[in-house]
């Protein structure tokens, strides 16, 4: 299975893409602004797209890579969402005033986007994967997703603060590689934890739930453009980053935009 991250930034500025991950060229989990950079045969060959909750950074190039490849498309693209995610699209995206409904054009017998309701715990199998919704805790209806195609996990977490379900659910799971957010430095953690959003302070304690012994590629993503060095610092002052020498308890690395991975 192949991991492509086309967008892992917090937000918007040079180099700086907001979250989108493309998995084996048919699955996008989330839409942010990365999905600029497909070309429009690559943007056609999506079929379903994932979503973790409904805030911009997440879904800022869904209705625009809808309207690009809708006429090279003989199938609905099937948008998988929690039911609050899906509400929010219709009610302020897909409504006939900031963008068409989709959903119903050219009919609705044959629309360009098909809303498919998730539930958290659902296991989606399609394309030879098991997609997986996994709790998150956020300010919107919101969630992570497991992707597992015949060997070990590629985990995200979606936008979370503090979550035991999470990590009860993670520790029954053999975990290839697992893409956590850290969106705000230790000297913004009041404002995380309001947003619910972590912070090297908050990752710490989150990591903490790992059990010992347990050891698998950590990626941070999320981070604010004008304070990402920052927080990578912070996390190097509880838990060194590569490279790493042998009493270092996990494995932590920045994600970067054009990165891929083989699971």
């Amino acid at each position: 299975m192949k991991v492509r991250v086309l967008g892992c930034s917090g937000a918007i500025a040079r180099d700086c893409r907001t979250t989108s991950f493309l998995i084996d060229g048919q699955v996008l989990i989330d839409a942010g602004t990365g999905v600029g950079d497909l070309t429009l045969q690559e943007m056609a060959e999506v079929n379903a797209v994932f979503l973790t909750h409904s805030h911009l950074d997440h879904v800022a190039a869904l209705p625009l890579m809808v309207d690009a490849v809708a006429s090279q498309r003989n199938q609905p693209l099937d948008i998988y969402a929690l039911k609050g995610t899906i509400g929010a699209l219709k009610a302020h995206i897909f409504n006939d005033v900031i963008w068409p409904d989709f959903s119903r054009i050219p009919s609705l017998q044959a629309p360009f986007v098909r809303f498919v309701e998730v539930s958290l715990g659902q296991q989606i199998q399609m394309f030879g994967k098991t997609i997986e919704v996994l709790p998150a805790t956020h300010t919107v209806p919101a969630a992570g997703f497991a992707v597992n195609a015949g060997g070990g996990n590629w985990i995200f977490t979606g936008d979370t603060e503090r979550n035991p379900a999470l990590w009860r659910r993670i520790n029954q799971m053999h975990v290839a590689m697992l893409v956590i957010e850290t969106a705000f430095s230790n000297r913004e953690k009041e404002l995380a934890h309001k947003s619910l959003h972590l912070s090297p302070d908050s990752l710490s304690e989150e990591l903490d739930c790992i059990p010992k012994g347990v050891r698998y590629p950590i990626f941070i993503t999320h981070t604010k453009p004008a304070e990402t060095e920052l927080i990578m610092a912070e996390i190097q002052r509880f838990d060194q980053t590569q490279p790493f020498g042998p009493d270092v308890t996990h494995d932590i690395r920045w994600l970067r935009a054009g990165q891929e991975f083989e699971i």
